[in-house]
């Protein structure tokens, strides 16, 4: 594929600068690991995969449909990329809120090649109405589409090159059931242990050019959330930092204070998380409290809170789920510095 040619409107980097700057992009895209072999961690989902792939080459056919799902960061349009290229195929990659309408899905999927994946990320997001085209599809290879309409209108059968789709989603219930039964495979992606953040830190802080010792990559690797793009994204700003604030040498110190600065405690949790538990503790007395109630408190909507902040919180213990709402866990309170209440409404 022809690169795309530098924009005129670009301003002229210094002389030696240029080249540096295009490296920095290809580290950057370099991040990701190409082959399942590189990919670490969720041991159970790469076997399954590899199960797939291995039986599709075998017998020269399409890779069969497969939903990723799991909290956001934590590598499914990295497996994606990885099923392409293990599988030597193109893939194609759009999101749900993209797909507005049945002739986006229709144009989609009638350019597609024969053997290519088709990656819809959030796929929970594709209207209902949208969605019901994506059955045939997925199972006949086949869409039917209207032409015209009123007395005129008539059914039109397009067949389609035989695909691969995968589906990426946080959220699986909002999938319809006969969607979701049309996937062969469901997987779930789960949160790192601390020993493969570190690998992650290792690996990437290397393709960064970032020289930070023993004590610096667990500084991250704690920090993280358990979540490998938040890796990421914590070694750039601590390569940043290094080069600013530490002649590029990130020790356990430089990067505690790189990591201060962005208000990342050692536990990993940010501002938003102390603002999330500081108002459930101060304004709402632990709970149970709903996720309106504290997204109005704290500035925040709600729906931001339940896919970014909560899933961390409740599964660390800071926060309990209960049918009455949402309440303050023992280690909350403590995570702000304030004492829980007795049961009779005074301090323990």
């Amino acid at each position: 594929m022809a690169r795309a040619k530098d924009s005129p409107d670009e301003p002229a980097l210094p002389a030696g600068k240029e080249g540096l700057s295009r490296a920095n992009r290809s580290l950057d895209a370099s991040l990701r690991p190409p082959k399942l072999d590189d990919f670490v961690g969720q041991a159970r989902t790469v076997e399954r995969l590899r199960v797939m792939i291995g039986a599709a080459r075998r017998e020269g056919r399409t890779l069969d449909h497969i939903l990723l799902h799991g909290p956001p960061g934590l590598g499914k349009t990295t497996l994606a990329m990885i099923l392409a290229e293990e599988m030597g195929r193109p893939i194609r990659v759009t999101s749900g809120p993209v797909v507005e309408k049945a002739s986006d899905l229709a144009g989609l999927l009638t350019s597609l090649q024969e053997g290519e994946l088709l990656f819809i990320d959030e796929i929970h997001r594709i209207p209902k109405t949208v969605e019901e085209f994506l059955y045939s599809a997925m199972e006949d290879f086949r869409i039917d589409i209207m032409i015209d309409q009123g007395p005129n209108a008539r059914s039109v059968r397009l067949d389609l090159p035989k695909f691969t789709l995968v589906g990426a989603t946080t959220r699986t219930g909002l999938l319809t059931a006969p969607l979701r039964s049309r996937f062969t495979l469901q997987t779930r992606l789960d949160y790192y242990t601390r020993e493969q953040l570190l690998s992650i830190v290792r690996r990437n802080a290397e393709l960064l050019q970032l020289d930070i010792d023993q004590g610096g990559s667990d500084e991250i690797a704690r920090r993280a959330r358990g979540t490998p793009r938040i890796v990421n994204n914590l070694l750039r700003f601590t390569r940043d930092y290094a080069l600013e604030r530490a002649g590029g040498k990130a020790n356990a110190a430089v990067t505690a204070a790189a990591l201060e600065l962005l208000e990342i405690d050692r536990h990993g949790l940010d501002e938003m998380d102390h603002r999330f538990l500081r108002a459930m503790a101060e304004k709402h007395n632990g709970g149970p409290v709903g996720l309106n109630s504290i997204g109005a408190a704290i500035g925040e909507d709600a729906h931001t809170l339940e896919e970014v902040h909560e899933p961390f919180l409740v599964q660390e213990g800071y926060v309990l789920r209960t049918p009455q709402g949402r309440v303050l866990a023992p280690k909350g309170w403590l995570a702000v510095g304030l004492t829980p209440p007795s049961p009779a409404g005074g301090p323990l």
